[in-house]
């Protein structure tokens, strides 16, 4: 697709389709289309009424990656769809074996250049979460620090697929002027900004972060970050990658709340996925019956929607592993982590959710940690891949890597809904070592972060009864049957294929907390 070289927007009919963000708006209200179908339109828009091509739609569509052409036939279909609301359903014409054209009103290209205009311009925020990096504020000397640390968080954020991020060309006009995070919000057409500064003080650096909500300009998060001057190239590196960690699941948080706001009968994929989220995240059955429905119905309006497979993969492995050990979940967990990769091998997420479930339920812990180091490889920050990651090599055995992954995930998302599941990992870890009174320090830390998960009371059962203290632990025990009263030792322990080792010194751990085999 040729590059533009000023924000352009197309006009047609009542639509209009402003090609740097891919937000299509009919009339003054926005229309539902996904980045692919906006990728599709404004390519088509470009070249109309010339036929384009499958392989150039497709290239627009999915940059760089081999998809069947079905998938570009599901885009077309719901960009029919979102022109039906002026009439538009037979705008895109079908060429057999050829492609597809515009066949709709005449087009009309738009210079939306504010600086140009001589006046300002609101661009309209993307459906999906969007967010601009400001320059850090900062002392002279610090100058080459701060601008490259932004460099790396405006590119560890660009990895993040859901993700709609301002280029640094763009956010950096801001450079030594008070930003009002509305007015940014306006000008660069986003939801979210990042501002900050840095100081240098002798020896230390000190980097204030806050990410702000532009609509309102309330906070939704903010972080300070102290440190020794040493190599100041591996400061830079880690404070972004801390920061963009930790970014991550704030913006989810503030997604989930937003959209709670709306009608779910007007709900895209996207935004189903987003709802469905949090009842996964609890990692709990009767809150994954919730979230099943909800990613049935992005499916059907996506398909080849990769992380909704994911999270599909994760809620039947929830039912799967806590209700009952049902064949029939366990095989439509895998099923949907096969497709999760499949679909998305450019989504770190999709990936990291695949590679629990194919860990975990189909025992296939090669493939789970080719998923992990995959996910890893397109997004460092990614802290969920360092937690699940940490579970599977905690249920294996693999003591240290349970610690030192689990320990890399909290470090990036201290308060990640998944910490509970980091926290198991390491009370894994250090029970595996016969660290016990560690083991039971973590397992309180996961019992802290999500009392409700059955597994965070089976690891402190079997702490504490390791420790001898057996009243506490047998308390931790009826925790677990209260949670989960399906829990039997032997079984459980199969379903999750534990290491031969672990499972004998857990099993008699439990069987001493009272927890029956």
């Amino acid at each position: 697709m040729a590059q533009q070289s000023q924000p352009v927007t197309y006009k047609f009919g009542s639509f209009a389709l402003d090609a740097e963000t891919g937000a299509l708006i009919c009339g003054n209200a926005p229309a539902l289309l996904g980045r692919r179908g906006a990728a599709l339109l404004r390519l088509l828009l470009e070249r109309a009424p010339s036929p384009v091509g499958k392989d150039a739609l497709i290239e627009a569509a999915w940059p760089r990656l081999n998809v069947e052409e079905s998938n570009l036939t599901v885009q077309i279909a719901a960009l029919r769809r979102a022109l039906e609301q002026d009439g538009g359903e037979g705008w895109i014409e079908t060429l057999p074996r050829q492609g597809y054209r515009y066949v709709g009103p005449p087009v009309t290209r738009v210079d939306t250049n504010a600086d140009r205009a001589g006046h300002s311009a609101t661009l309209w925020v993307p459906e999906r979460p969007s967010i601009a990096v400001l320059p850090f504020e900062h002392s002279g000397e610090a100058a080459w620090f701060a601008d490259g640390m932004v460099d790396d968080i405006i590119t560890g954020l660009s990895r993040i697929r859901w993700l709609f991020v301002i280029a640094r060309n763009s956010s950096f006009v801001w450079r030594d002027r008070v930003a009002d995070v509305k007015q940014v919000g306006r000008d660069l057409g986003v939801r979210y900004v990042l501002q900050g500064s840095v100081r240098r003080a002798d020896d230390r650096v000190r980097v204030n972060a806050q990410l702000a909500d532009a609509a309102g300009g309330a906070y939704v998060w903010a972080e300070r970050y102290d440190r020794t001057v040493g190599d100041l190239f591996a400061l830079q590196d880690e404070i972004a990658l801390a920061v963009v960690g930790a970014i991550e699941p704030s913006l989810r948080r503030a997604e989930v709340e937003r959209i709670r706001r709306k009608r779910p009968d007007s709900l895209d994929a996207y935004e189903l996925v987003l709802r469905a989220q949090p009842d996964v995240d609890s990692g709990m059955p009767d809150r994954a019956a919730t979230a099943l429905p909800q990613l049935q119905r992005a499916l059907a309006l996506e398909p080849t929607y990769a992380l909704a497979h994911g999270l599909a993969a994760m809620s039947h492995h929830n039912r799967f592993l806590r209700a009952g050990l049902k064949e029939e979940d366990r095989l439509a967990s895998v099923r949907h982590a096969r497709l999760a990769i499949e679909h998305g091998r450019d989504d770190a997420l999709a990936l990291t959710f695949a590679g629990f479930s194919l860990g975990m339920d189909a025992h296939d812990r090669q493939a789970a940690f080719a998923a992990f180091e995959a996910a890893l490889a397109l997004s460092p920050s990614t802290a969920l891949a360092w937690i699940l990651g940490s579970v599977v090599a905690g249920w294996a055995g693999e003591a240290e890597r349970a610690i030192d992954w689990s320990e890399r995930g909290i470090r990036l998302s201290p308060f990640d809904p998944w910490a509970f599941a980091a926290y198991d990992a390491q009370a894994l870890g250090h029970f595996c070592r016969d660290r016990y009174a560690e083991a039971a320090s973590a397992a309180y830390k996961s019992n802290l972060a999500n009392p409700a998960h059955s597994i965070t009371w089976v690891q402190l059962a079997a702490s504490l009864a390791a420790l001898g203290r057996f009243d506490e632990a047998r308390a931790a025990a009826r925790c677990v049957l209260e949670l989960q009263p399906t829990f039997r030792i032997k079984s459980q322990f199969a379903g999750v294929a534990c290491a031969p080792k672990l499972a004998a010194k857990l099993g008699k751990a439990l069987r001493a907390a009272g927890l029956p085999e």
